[in-house]
């Protein structure tokens, strides 16, 4: 028997990766007939994976063995075609692969000198996604960890801005003594804007009111531009959380335009519905807007985190978000990274994007996209006929909100399709009702396993 070695510089790469690919291996093969949700609390995890640091420590593959043993029964399966819950894609294998070399080339990707290798691929990322939703080319793109950062970057450059056309240096002076900015939103705006809102310092948004699909109504938002004078930031949406539908972006960004107004779109998982001609009319006028954010680890399906924040004005990007210091070096002709995010230290997140893009092709997004939609309007098609459903909003995008009768029947189906496992929609509440929401967001829902949706539902709905 080989001696044990106790000293991890004796550890190699190959028995490690080796070890990490088998126990990878192994949860990937549960993906499309697992159960989905976990069958293990934290306690239990922390007992497995052992609650007191030892002196010493175990070898790299008894380590990696511990660690999957023990935290794999604690994991939903958010990577099954039947996960419907929250808004969460699954994650190609190509973008999977590439996110692996990511985490082997270890480059912090913030300084186009540094890391020219992981920079040209997220630019080229970059440049494809610009066209791919229609916006404008010299737009500049920031890879962020989500929706929310990625919504908090637009909303701080928007601040930024319109406090400078008010005669009032933010990055000069901060936001004390300054005049008061705000933000005007829909009334079901996702809480990721009211956090960025809040953490760029303006405070909850002010809501205008919406209709019952959840999109802003135009006249209450032109009577709240003219109402106040105020530096204003307008945030829109695409693609309602319960409803997937989009505000009426054309109409509004020109009325918010006209008051003087900084026009962001949270279009988190919507905005790639610019990416399918069939879809495209849903976001109609987006390329008129000043910034926008989404999210590559829901509708474009790559790993965890993948967010992504555009703006138009680059001047004003970097303006807000550039940090010089005299150990850093920079970019004469083209702005690094660093200029166009918070963060100082990042991995190549856009990589995974690179592969994605690259592995699908524009004609491949498109049908990525489309048949995501697809599917949510066959789901909702195929709940029509499970008695006593009924599906409360248009089903324009990938969305299908869906009651039970009364708020306890609708929570005992989200119950007993929990506890059957084998399909998992999250519970919420919309328009004053208990729903489940069914969200359509993985590469991997097709005709069949909408199909065994529908039938899980129905025998869920038939254990009452």
């Amino acid at each position: 028997m080989a001696e044990r070695n106790d000293d991890p510089r004796a550890d190699t790469f190959d028995e490690a990766l080796g070890t990490a690919s088998t126990l990878a291996d192994r949860w990937l093969r549960g993906m499309r007939d697992a159960p989905i949700p976990p069958t293990a609390g934290i306690d239990r995890v922390k007992d497995a994976l052992g609650r007191d640091l030892p002196a010493r420590g175990a070898t790299a593959p008894e380590v990696l063995h511990r660690l999957a043993d023990a935290v794999e029964p604690g994991l939903m399966r958010m990577h099954s075609p039947r996960f419907y819950g929250w808004v969460i894609g699954g994650a190609q294998p190509v973008a999977l692969g590439a996110d692996w070399l990511v985490s082997s080339w270890d480059q912090n990707a913030v300084i186009r000198s540094v890391t020219p290798g992981v920079v040209a691929a997220e630019e080229l990322a970059a440049s494809w996604l610009l066209a791919l939703l229609g916006l404008p080319a010299d737009a500049e793109v920031g890879f962020v960890t989500g929706a929310t950062m990625a919504n908090l970057v637009g909303i701080v450059t928007g601040r930024d801005r319109v406090l400078r056309d008010a005669g009032w240096d933010v990055r000069a002076n901060g936001l004390a003594g300054g005049p008061r900015v705000r933000v005007l939103a829909g009334a079901e705006v996702h809480v990721s804007v009211d956090e960025a809102a809040r953490y760029a310092g303006l405070g909850m948004p002010t809501r205008v009111d919406s209709d019952d699909q959840g999109r802003m109504c135009l006249d209450p938002l032109r009577a709240a531009l003219a109402a106040d004078s105020a530096p204003t930031i307008v945030a829109l949406q695409a693609g309602n959380v319960h409803s997937g539908a989009f505000d009426d972006l054309a109409a509004a960004i020109e009325i918010a335009h006209q008051a003087g107004a900084w026009v962001h779109v949270d279009g988190a998982f919507g905005l790639w519905a610019a990416a399918a001609p069939g879809l495209s009319s849903l976001t109609a006028g987006l390329a008129g807007a000043d910034s926008w954010g989404t999210d590559a680890h829901k509708t474009l399906n790559v790993p965890y985190d993948s967010g992504i924040a555009i703006v138009a004005d680059g001047a004003a990007l970097h303006a807000s978000f550039s940090q010089v210091a005299a150990y850093l070096p920079s970019s004469t002709d083209v702005s690094d990274p660093s200029d166009r995010v918070p963060e100082l230290s990042r991995r190549a997140r856009g990589v995974p994007v690179w592969a994605a893009l690259a592995r699908l092709g524009s004609e491949g997004v498109a049908d990525l996209v489309q048949g995501l939609a697809d599917a949510a309007r066959e789901l909702a098609d195929g709940l029509r006929a499970v008695p006593g459903v009924s599906i409360l909003n248009d089903v324009v995008y990938t969305q299908v909100c869906v009651s039970f009768g009364d708020d306890d029947r609708t929570r005992a189906v989200a119950a007993a399709l929990d506890d059957a496992g084998g399909v998992f929609a999250s519970p919420s509440r919309w328009r004053d009702r208990a729903v489940l929401r069914f969200s359509v967001s993985n590469w991997l829902t097709d005709h069949d396993e909408v199909r065994r949706t529908v039938d899980a539902v129905r025998a869920a709905v038939d254990t009452l």
